[in-house]
């Protein structure tokens, strides 16, 4: 398990801000930001990538427990297709920071791009998610909340297999948009098929 740092700077409270589901085909983008509780140390933390299914549950359960604050913030597919993925992660991060109990001094954001929270200084942390605890915790809620929606929304629409791919754009994800379209789920502006125009979709 990666030595993660615990805050960019001691001596002050830091919320870290992180997404999940960006580079989907289908389905909202989901943010978290968590502020950890120094006093209960979390040592399994890592980047949500590199935990298991079944971990990330476990973590998700102790952060909600031990974190000083948390929250989730959701953009649908609906707004991206308006605002684009890249507007639409920011404002996830943001509706997540609106949410928080407890008004962090300092953002630490995960990449390298951010649209600045109102009147909360911020730091962008390319693979912060590998470097700090509160970034990972934050993609470990992200990430459970979004694969949650995802399952959900495979019991309506199973041909996609969204409880296996979660949205992103694997070839078996791509085969069943080509063999039957998309469902009221997709992001009609992203490219859904691999080799064919999204025009094609509708013949």
């Amino acid at each position: 398990m990666a030595n993660l740092f615990t805050y960019f700077e001691l001596g002050r409270i830091e919320g870290g801000c992180d997404e999940a589901g960006r580079g989907c085909l289908s389905g909202p983008v989901v943010a978290a930001a968590v502020i950890l509780n120094p006093d209960k140390p979390i040592s399994a933390l890592n980047d949500s990538k590199q935990v298991n299914e079944k971990n990330r549950l476990v973590l998700r359960d102790q952060i909600m427990n031990e974190a000083s604050a948390y929250a989730i913030g959701i953009v649908t597919h609906e707004e991206i297709d308006e605002i684009n993925i890249l507007n639409a992660s920011f404002l996830a991060m943001h509706r997540a920071i609106d949410q928080l109990t407890i008004k962090p001094e300092f953002l630490l954001i995960d990449g390298n791009r951010f649209k600045p929270y109102p009147t909360i200084p911020h730091a962008c942390i390319i693979k912060g998610d590998a470097k700090y605890q509160s970034i990972a915790a934050a993609s470990i809620l992200a990430k459970t909340k979004r694969d949650e929606i995802m399952d959900s929304l495979h019991e309506q629409y199973p041909i996609y297999n969204w409880k296996k791919n979660k949205g992103y754009p694997t070839i078996e994800h791509r085969e069943a948009i080509a063999a039957v379209g998309p469902s009221p789920h997709h992001r009609m502006t992203f490219r859904l098929l691999a080799d064919k125009s999204q025009l094609d979709l509708f013949d």
